[in-house]
């Protein structure tokens, strides 16, 4: 093993010092990714892993920066966008990545992107075959 391998080692042992914890994050956050559009929860996605909900609440911010909460409107919200970009309806939209509510998807859309799912869509139109990227959308 050369100096850098063992050093890399270290500082990977550092950094990700627990494997199980690791991989835990990473499961939840697969399961989000692929589970958006479901009523998601603290509780439920604690018990789908059999870990703490408060545990899992602070490894995911330790190793994603965010809430998983946060972490799934993100995801919900990118995905918003891409159903809006191919012709879904705001209301068809919100419903497909798990609000239930148009409003508050609406109110929450504008709020994050700056513009409402409305204007995202006159935006997107006027751009012709382009894509909206985040920096556009005040990101």
């Amino acid at each position: 093993m050369t100096y850098y391998e063992s050093e890399l080692q270290k500082i990977r042992g550092t950094v990700y010092s627990n494997q199980l914890q690791l991989q835990t994050v990473i499961g939840i956050r697969n399961y989000i990714n692929t589970n958006y559009h479901n009523d998601l929860n603290l509780d439920f996605l604690s018990h789908t892993l059999f870990v703490s909900k408060f545990h899992l609440l602070r490894l995911f911010k330790k190793y994603y920066g965010q809430t998983p909460k946060q972490y799934l409107t993100d995801k919900r919200l990118e995905k918003a966008k891409e159903y809006l970009k191919t012709g879904l309806s705001i209301t068809e939209t919100c419903f497909a990545i798990g609000f239930e509510c148009p409003n508050s998807f609406s109110t929450l859309f504008k709020h994050r992107t700056g513009f409402s799912p409305t204007e995202f869509l006159k935006k997107q139109l006027s751009q012709g075959p382009y894509n909206l990227d985040n920096e556009s959308l005040g990101y």
